[in-house]
């Protein structure tokens, strides 16, 4: 069905049930490709030497270790995906990926590790959703 997936991965919340949507998403579509996508915020880089590079490097190994077993279940469903990272703000990183790159759709999760939040969308879900053209499949 899809070729161009983007999957901005936050690890605060749960990825449990987007495999298998992920899996029935690129059926029949030889050449499917996820991307997942995550923004390391400034904050998390200046707590170093001041976007050093490797520090970025060390940061962004300790996210993808942090995420294989996400991404090992992609494996399992033979899906191919490439994983990227930016520096900057949440948002505004995102809404610079999705508008340069013509993805046919965003999956979001919106299962949240902390059920006390009150609100039905997250602040990034919302306003990705509410900001962007390209279609957006939030998972529960």
């Amino acid at each position: 069905m899809y070729k161009k997936i983007l999957l901005p991965y936050d690890f605060g919340n749960s990825f449990e049930n987007v495999p298998g949507q992920l899996a029935k998403m690129t059926e029949n579509s030889e050449g499917a490709i996820i991307t997942i996508f995550n923004v390391i915020t400034e904050n998390e880089m200046s707590s170093d030497v001041k976007f050093n590079g490797k520090r970025f490097n060390q940061i962004k190994e300790d996210k993808i270790k942090e995420m294989k077993p996400f991404t090992d279940e992609l494996e399992k469903r033979d899906l191919e995906y490439e994983v990227r990272f930016e520096v900057g703000r949440v948002i505004n990183e995102l809404l610079t990926e999705i508008n340069n790159h013509d993805y046919e759709v965003v999956v979001m999760s919106n299962k949240r590790s902390k059920r006390d939040i009150k609100h039905v969308l997250g602040h990034v879900t919302h306003k990705v959703a509410k900001r962007v053209n390209t279609p957006v499949m939030i998972i529960k």
